[in-house]
């Protein structure tokens, strides 16, 4: 497809009916209108409210540890230069980590979902339900329930239950009920299946938590509105270090809300390069969950975005090593920036996930979680390639206690 033309900002977005030029809407059953329009007026109350925006502050600083460190990642940085020179290239970006695994809870799903129960609890839902896949957006709502004293259910797929023990045991801990679902690939698109029937089944107590930056609107913007506290710690903190912003900012992207977060403070920046960085799994012509790289546009989950498809319009199966990035959708906003060429998306397969996973270890002696490997892959291959002067951020979006035994399973390795 042709890339749209530019508009003049690309924090402008989306339009009123929750539309990211073609991408986004709110593509729901008749019976979720009344929920999707009064949480839209919910959130816009909130927004402009002196009050909530204050309390927000102060838990994301009391509560949650932030601002997240941004980390010079010198050894990294160095090592790539040594495989720059060595390709007769010279260069090698300077590689800065914007560490949001440090954050309660271990990953940037805390800022969304303390946003996202602090308004439910203005509305007087004390029923929380959500998604998740890889454990980190369940484990974070549960802590935030177990918080505020609210009700937690939280429906995973079966497989991920298998291959993220520890978050479902966090989960537990905090009083959650973790739903296995049974259906369809038994992970995250399915778990998200399941979350929506039960909210059209108990619409007058429970309040949906979604994960990232997908379903109807006004989900994909709220959601990215909570992460962008990312990107504007990121501006100040490298203005601190660096006297200057970054020249290139590089993410994950699953449904894509740590990508978001990164990105959207910089967006009118056109001069700094964005890479999203979608799993290729297996590769874009095997199991892979790269919906940009390998679908087109249709309707999922209340959003039109980019999906895996057949050519029968059905969804596909999505695989990742990684849980959190196995799904065959992305957010809608990032649909919109592929198309305006505004963001560039790259894709890294699970065993250059896994081989980046393991550099990170050995020379930074940080254990990310297999989400931001996927993004390090990438950062493996550009940052050689630029000038010595370039200043590239990642987004370390979530540790790695919960994929040590995937990691262990693939690399053979004893526990």
């Amino acid at each position: 497809m042709t890339a749209q033309p530019q508009p003049n900002t690309f924090r402008a977005g989306p339009d009123e009916r929750g539309h990211f030029g073609t991408f986004g809407g709110r593509f729901v059953a008749e019976t979720l209108m009344p929920l999707i329009l009064e949480l839209e007026q919910a959130y816009g109350q909130a927004k402009s409210d002196p009050a909530f925006q204050a309390e927000m502050a102060s838990y994301l600083t009391h509560y949650v540890g932030r601002p997240s460190p941004l980390y010079f990642a010198e050894r990294l940085t160095e090592h790539l230069r040594e495989v720059s020179t060595a390709s007769g290239l010279s260069g090698g970006a300077k590689i800065y980590f914007k560490r949001d695994e440090l954050n309660h809870t271990g990953a940037h799903k805390v800022n969304n979902v303390l946003g996202q129960i602090l308004v439910a609890r203005r509305m007087g839902k004390r029923r929380i339900i959500a998604e998740t896949g890889a454990g980190q957006h369940g484990v974070a709502t549960a802590t935030l329930c177990a918080r505020f004293g609210l009700d937690c259910v939280v429906y995973m797929g079966a497989v991920d239950v298998e291959r993220q023990k520890p978050n479902v045991f966090r989960m537990k801990m905090l009083g959650a009920e973790v739903v296995p679902v049974q259906s369809g690939t038994r992970t995250l698109k399915d778990a998200m299946n399941e979350a929506l029937r039960d909210w059209v089944t108990n619409v007058a107590d429970t309040f949906y938590c979604i994960g990232t930056v997908a379903g109807p609107h006004p989900y994909p913007m709220m959601v990215r509105d909570f992460q962008c506290v990312i990107g504007r710690e990121t501006r100040e903190q490298m203005m601190q270090a660096e006297g200057r912003l970054p020249d290139s900012l590089v993410a994950a992207i699953g449904g894509g809300s740590n990508a978001i977060g990164l990105f959207h403070p910089f967006l009118d920046e056109r001069q700094i390069e964005i890479y999203g960085v979608e799993a290729a799994g297996h590769g874009l012509t095997h199991l892979h969950a790269a919906s940009i790289a390998g679908g087109r546009p249709g309707v999922l989950h209340g959003n039109r975005t980019y999906l895996l498809m057949n050519d029968d319009g059905q969804i596909q199966d999505a695989h990742s090593i990684s849980a959190g990035l196995d799904y065959p959708g992305i957010g809608p906003e990032h649909s919109w920036l592929h198309e305006t060429g505004r963001a560039t998306y790259l894709s890294a397969t699970d065993d250059e996930a896994l081989a980046a996973f393991q550099l990170c270890c050995k020379l930074e002696g940080i254990i990310p979680a297999l989400e931001p490997a996927h993004a390090l892959a990438k950062v493996i291959e550009l940052a050689p390639k630029k000038a010595k002067d370039h200043l590239m951020v990642m987004n370390l979006c979530g540790r790695g206690d919960k994929d040590i035994f995937t990691v262990a399973e693939h690399l053979g390795a004893a526990m």
